[in-house]
């Protein structure tokens, strides 16, 4: 299937030119259903091109059974470990570097501007290497890790300059808030509360791209009109669009946990499992900024 980020980085486990996964990935406990959308499809043959699994590549073994697929027994398909390794190391890189820029990036009035200006620069760089990954037909580890390592300098320098002069713990608390939108979608997720489907993913789509112009809008007018812009992150109006600015980022969580379902149930390769650390990272970054905007926001009133 095809799942989206924020900045829009293409790292879906479809390969055609369509929203593949939907109606169409193996079904727990019963047969699949046609399986147009597999990118990883395999045909094997006339004999099979009635049957509804003949073009799933790891259900061979139990076409003359009747019985529905099974996970491939063979090395080299993407597995849950697999996206959770990945995205430990992706994450463990982006703590680590943001922890040493808190540590060694001094934010004294004597220093704080250069030390902005680095977390600023590393951020353009994080920015401009995530488009490269989002385009790039294959997963780059070293890619995904460096973004990973750009943008922990930028986080470390961000939230060290908030919590140390705009409110006393903001960092940890937008942590915990990242942490508990993340198990809450997974949770709703697993339970079957939230449907991840064509109509969906098609209103993330577009509440996403609103989203992301109107701020687009507002940055630029802050920067060549000065002051905050229209508005739209500052005061009551800044706090209403970080909360949907949350909500969007679990949107796109959805769209992610449904992002690695499909890939592993149609057999996706392992160096996919990348493409899911990648896009995680993305959306657990976007949800974390919010929470600490919103929180930098309502301290800055009182």
């Amino acid at each position: 299937m095809r799942s989206r980020n924020p900045v829009f980085s293409r790292r879906g486990f479809s390969r055609d030119n369509g929203y593949a996964g939907f109606n169409t990935a193996p079904q727990a406990g019963g047969p699949a259903v046609a399986t147009q959308g597999n990118p990883y499809a395999q045909p094997t043959g006339d004999q099979y091109a009635q049957n509804p699994y003949a073009q799933n590549p790891y259900a061979q073994q139990d076409l003359q059974h009747g019985a529905p697929p099974q996970a491939p027994a063979t090395t080299g398909r993407m597995t849950i470990d697999d996206v959770v390794l990945r995205t430990a190391s992706t994450l463990g890189v982006l703590i680590l570097t943001a922890a040493l820029s808190w540590a060694l990036l001094p934010i004294d009035d004597a220093n704080i501007s250069r030390s902005y200006g680095i977390g600023i620069g590393a951020a353009l760089i994080g920015m401009v290497l995530a488009f490269v990954q989002s385009f790039k037909r294959k997963a780059s580890p070293a890619l995904i890790l460096t973004y990973a390592a750009f943008e922990g300098v930028f986080l470390g320098v961000v939230s060290n300059i908030v919590d140390n002069r705009i409110a006393d713990g903001a960092a940890m608390q937008a942590v915990i808030g990242t942490m508990a939108v993340f198990a809450g979608v997974l949770i709703a997720y697993k339970a079957g509360w939230i449907r991840v489907n064509r109509r969906f993913y098609g209103f993330v789509m577009a509440a996403a791209l609103g989203f992301i112009l109107l701020m687009t809008v507002n940055l630029l007018f802050a920067v060549f009109g000065g002051g905050d812009g229209l508005g739209f992150r500052s005061g009551a109006l800044g706090v209403i669009f970080g909360v949907v600015g949350i909500i969007l980022g679990a949107c796109f969580l959805a769209l992610d946990f449904k992002q690695v379902e499909d890939g592993i149930a149609y057999g996706a390769p392992r160096e996919e499992a990348w493409f899911a650390a990648f896009g995680l990272t993305l959306t657990l970054v976007w949800i974390y900024m919010e929470f600490l905007r919103i929180i930098s926001i309502l301290n800055s009133n009182d």
